[in-house]
Parts: C-alpha cells; structure tokens; sequence
C-alpha cells in the first residue's frame, strides 16, 4: 500500500508544482526511510509519537532533520487533503534550528586557477573546461548544466535555453569567452568523446552518455584539490538538496561584460562554479 501511496503522492507534487525528478526522488527517498522504520506499520497509520521516535533515531545534520520534516510535513499534508489520514500527525513538529551559514568567495587567482585545471588539450579535459567556462558565465545550476542539449544552445545570439525549475523556461546569456570554448569543444572534441555515436546532450562522457551531477562534482572535487589545494570542497552544488554558490562581481563582469542580453533573462547568480570552503 504505501507504494502505491508515494507513486500518488509523486504524481500529485509533479503535477501541482512541476517538480523535477532529483527533488521528487529525494521525497520518495525521505519517506521510503520512514516506511522502513515502520516496519508493518502503512504510511497512512503512522502515529504522532512514530514520527518522533522516528526522527529522534537519525543521526546527522539539522540541514538533513529540517529535510526530512519538511517532507513527512508535506505528504500527511497532502494526506489530510486527499482523505487518507483523520488527522496531521506532523502538526507539532517543529523543525531544528539551524546557524545560518554564508557562502565563502574564492579570490580572483584561486577562480583562475580551477578554470585552467583541466586539461583543454584532451577531450575530456575540454569537455570539463568547457562546462566551467559556461557555468562561470552563465549562473545555472549545476543540474540545468548538464542537462543542456545541442538544440537549446545559440553560439550566434550568444544563449542559452534553460529548462528549470517548476518546468519555467528562460533564456540566459552567455559572454564570447564561454562562447569561444563552446565552439572549440564541439567542433573538435565532442565528436572525439562520441566517437561516431549519436546524443543530443551537449556535454557527453567518454561512453557517449550525457553527464550527471554526480560525474561533475567528482570532477569539480578532483580539480579544486589541484588548483586551490588549501580549499577543502565540501558537497556539491545542486547536490543533496544543498546550493551554495560563489560570487565575484568583478570575474562576473569579465565573463557577461559582451554578453547579448538585450531580450534575455539575467543569470540567476553571478557565479556558481562549486562549493569550496
């Protein structure tokens, strides 16, 4: 029952807010830990001190804690609308309170040096440039980077179309470095990593797949130890429900200075390389 109960839920959530597949994923995946700790016990018969014990058994972090309430809070809300449940058990939860924290800029020569870490002169290499290159002058998120195909980019206007969240489409400009790296990497390296395969993706592995969040911020750990080595990165962003982002006006300034924004949306942040702290 409680399968078919999350397979509800998930469809209501995608079709009410147009959530994506990584933050419906990481409901289900909240609520499939609570069902195991129920054990016998369905979702929909859970009791107010089963979500206390429940969550009073975790172990980890109040960004985590205040995660999962806020998806148990959502389903028995969600729950109590549809009829399944006589009452909200989550109504006396509260969440944890968590110490603000604040993003951490790296200086203008630590930027220089990630951006140059990866070998431009090997497919790969300029792949991974390439994706910094845009992600630096773009602010997407990482997971709207790597799910870039052909069809949304325009080398000629200098954009890019961007699917993002709650499925809202924008167009975001891009400056003539990222521009320039754009047309390098798929003039001559991307069809070297497809190797007479066919993707629409933009940015694609060396087995013709398209790249994930998890192959970039193993990317963005292994450069970030070269290049900034006295910087310990931390999780990645877009990764685990948990953004954090680097600003740096002036490198911003660098990168949009030609960009041709007279009919696009501005980027969303200045720059969102990773978090490194």
């Amino acid at each position: 029952m409680s399968a078919a109960l999350l397979d509800t839920f998930a469809d209501a959530l995608w079709l009410e807010d147009g959530l994506s597949k990584n933050t419906l994923a990481s409901y289900r995946r909240d609520l499939e830990q609570f069902a195991l700790f129920l054990k016998k016990t369905p979702l929909e018969k859970a009791r107010e001190e089963d979500l206390f014990s429940f969550l009073a058994s975790r172990k980890g972090k109040a960004t985590s804690a205040a995660r999962m309430l806020s998806s148990l809070k959502r389903f028995y809300g969600w729950c109590l609308r549809e009829r399944k449940v006589k009452a909200d058990p989550t109504l006396k939860l509260d969440p944890p309170k968590r110490v603000p924290r604040f993003p951490k800029t790296l200086s203008e020569t630590d930027v220089e040096a990630l951006l140059a870490a990866p070998d431009a002169g090997t497919p790969l290499g300029m792949r991974d440039r390439t994706m910094f290159e845009v992600l630096y002058a773009s602010g997407l998120r990482v997971s709207e980077l790597v799910g870039l195909k052909l069809f949304e980019v325009n080398l000629e206007a200098g954009v890019l179309r961007v699917l993002g969240k709650g499925s809202k489409e924008r167009l975001v400009p891009l400056g003539e470095e990222a521009v320039d790296w754009l047309r390098r990497y798929l003039k001559d390296f991307r069809p070297s990593l497809l190797k007479r395969k066919s993707s629409d993706h933009l940015f694609v592995t060396s087995r013709g797949a398209g790249m994930t969040r998890q192959a970039f911020w193993q990317n963005i750990k292994r450069y970030g130890a070269r290049a900034v080595p006295r910087r310990r990165p931390a999780r990645g962003a877009d990764a685990a429900g948990s953004r954090r982002y680097l600003y740096d006006s002036d490198l911003y300034a660098r990168s949009t200075r030609t960009a041709q924004a007279t009919t696009c949306e501005a980027p969303s942040a200045r720059l969102t390389l990773a978090t490194l702290n």
